[in-house]
């Protein structure tokens, strides 16, 4: 199975369909005068539905366990044909598409069991996906032609002055660019609260969208980021340091004494996060690309 432990609990819905072709018009006459030796395959199709929903993960080698929150497999008759539709909730990791073909694909084969006595020929098909939602593509904020720019400022005395390798703002770097955010610029600064000021100033003067800080968030007496920013900052935006504390809590005890910083100066979003590699790719993770909706809201828009 591929790895989502770095991934956001979201809602994921998905609706599929399959459909059962009969051969005779005796046979739909049956189904609904519920004549069918076996039974009532309306009501036997949707219990196999829902078993199958719950147990994908048991038959379909790569699906993860999840939790099934909602199920509901609808059965109606068109003429000669069978309409199956199966509708899967889950608060998870990963979608549930899989989930929603494999119920609709065993109440077909539960129509088919059913049928086979009393008509010759059954056809199941198109089996397909129809809807889902939920995961990073929905929350995706880009709008076609749009661009979103920021710059990376690592602080650390011990970078600065090249007795370590920075590796947290390369990774910051990296997962901006996964999101289609163009890096203006990347820069390595000592831990000095006048040139952490200065250089973010200077960003929200040229219009810069995004000015991420990672280091000196921490509780050494060098660690001055927070501190820098908190005369600067106009509108702080908790809820974003919360998400990043609360994805971190779920990975490491650690991230209980991270200082992490978010707020607007001007129109530019400055986010002070964690000096460690895994702190600060995680605390990506934990607030892109919803994060972004926030330029939205400050030009209008809709906003939750």
């Amino acid at each position: 199975m591929i790895n989502i432990s770095h991934k956001n609990n979201t809602l994921r819905t998905a609706i599929a369909q399959a459909e059962v072709k009969v051969s005779l018009p005796e046979t739909i006459q049956a189904i609904k005068e519920k004549r069918v030796p076996k039974g009532d395959i309306f009501e036997a199709a949707r219990i196999a539905g829902l078993f199958a929903a719950k147990r994908t993960s048991d038959m379909i080698p790569d699906c993860h366990p999840l939790p099934v929150e909602f199920a509901d497999i609808r059965l109606r008759i068109e003429g000669l044909t069978i309409h199956i539709e199966a509708e899967i909730h889950s608060i998870y990791k990963t979608g549930v598409e899989v989930e929603a073909m494999h119920a609709v694909s065993v109440a077909a084969l539960t129509v088919y069991d059913m049928l086979k006595p009393i008509d010759p020929v059954i056809v199941i098909e198109k089996i397909a996906l129809v809807e889902k939602k939920g995961g990073k593509s929905q929350f995706k904020q880009t709008k076609e032609g749009e661009e979103f720019h920021a710059a990376v400022i690592v602080c650390s005395d011990t970078i600065s002055a090249g007795e370590k390798e920075d590796r947290s703002g390369k990774a910051i770097v990296k997962k901006l660019k996964q999101h289609d955010i163009v890096v203006d610029d990347y820069i390595v600064i000592p831990d000095e609260a006048e040139i952490i000021r200065d250089r973010v100033l200077r960003y929200s003067e040229n219009n810069l969208n995004i000015v991420i800080i990672t280091g000196g968030t921490g509780l050494s007496p060098r660690d001055v980021t927070p501190e820098a920013l908190d005369s600067m900052i106009e509108k702080r935006i908790p809820g974003i340091e919360e998400a990043i504390r609360a994805y971190g809590q779920m990975r490491t005890p650690f991230s209980m004494l991270s200082r992490s910083v978010s707020g607007l100066v001007g129109n530019t979003l400055v986010l002070a996060l964690p000096g460690s590699t895994n702190g600060a790719s995680e605390s990506m993770d934990a607030i892109f690309p919803g994060v972004l909706h926030l330029f939205k809201m400050m030009r209008g828009g809709n906003h939750h």
